[in-house]
């Protein structure tokens, strides 16, 4: 297996994964400190240091499965050469909340411009566009793709 392939598959995964247990410990320490909950974890939960590791578990089941779920590609049906396409491409990236991040062989890759934005989706916010021949490709988070796709052909609907 290539290394390009391994960092594909399992970087989000990882990453995922690291989110939930910040996410989780955040939350843990925010009921210790607001007295919710005493601060040790053998009466924190019912099983005790044992549940730590069934937390584990379900949290990596939920970082192997979000990759799966959370990237797709999606076409944007549009017609012109990917010249004609780019003003159209830059205003309704621009109008979501992107800015280019970089553009090479006529394709583009855009990222989140606010940092908030950007930290909520665990900077996985990258959306590659490629020209192909029923109009441009779109890689990304599904649900960004959905907005930007149906975005990109309603402007080029009133062409």
């Amino acid at each position: 297996m290539c290394y390009f392939c391994f960092y594909e598959v399992y970087h989000p995964c990882t990453q995922v994964f690291c989110y939930l247990v910040v996410l989780l410990a955040v939350i843990i320490l925010a009921l210790v400190l607001t007295g919710f909950v005493e601060a040790d974890l053998s009466k924190m939960f019912v099983n005790g240091y044992d549940s730590l590791w069934q937390i584990a578990l379900i949290m990596l089941f939920f970082a192997l499965l979000y990759p799966r779920f959370g990237f797709s590609k999606r076409t944007a049906h549009l017609y012109g050469s990917p010249e004609e396409l780019r003003p159209d491409v830059m205003k309704v990236m621009e109008g979501l909340g992107y800015a280019l991040e970089s553009e090479q062989d006529g394709g583009y890759a855009f990222r989140r411009r606010s940092g908030l934005s950007r930290a909520l989706k665990m900077w996985e916010d990258r959306i590659v566009i490629s020209p192909t021949g029923a109009g441009l490709e779109l890689e990304g988070l599904t649900r960004d793709l959905g907005r930007a796709v149906s975005a990109l052909e309603a402007t080029r609907a009133d062409v």
